[in-house]
């Protein structure tokens, strides 16, 4: 089964974009397993910058340097069997997460 990483960006009015970014799991690396390289890794097992583990932007195009941020809130990770989106495998995501 592939794993869809599930995440949104929520602004300061609480405003959300949702998006699922879908690896191919060839390794057939288990949920648990990618959730505990995952967790240490966010703020406050929260957030994460999608430019350090190159997956797409979600910020909407109107910006407010008050009450907006710049980081993206992970929702979870599940099997899928949707057709892979992710432009990077997940072996390159792991070794991402793991550098940042």
């Amino acid at each position: 089964m592939n794993i869809a990483f599930n995440y949104l960006y929520r602004d300061g009015a609480n405003y959300k974009n949702f998006s699922s970014v879908i690896f191919e799991n060839p390794d057939s690396i288990s949920l648990d397993v990618l959730l505990k390289l995952i967790k240490p890794k966010l703020i406050d097992e929260t957030w994460f910058y999608v430019h350090q583990w190159n997956l797409p932007d979600l910020h909407f195009a109107k910006w407010n340097n008050g009450p907006d941020h710049t980081w993206h809130e992970f929702e979870n990770i599940e099997y899928t069997s949707e057709a892979p989106n992710a432009t990077i495998t997940l072996a390159e995501f792991i070794d991402l997460m793991q550098k940042h």
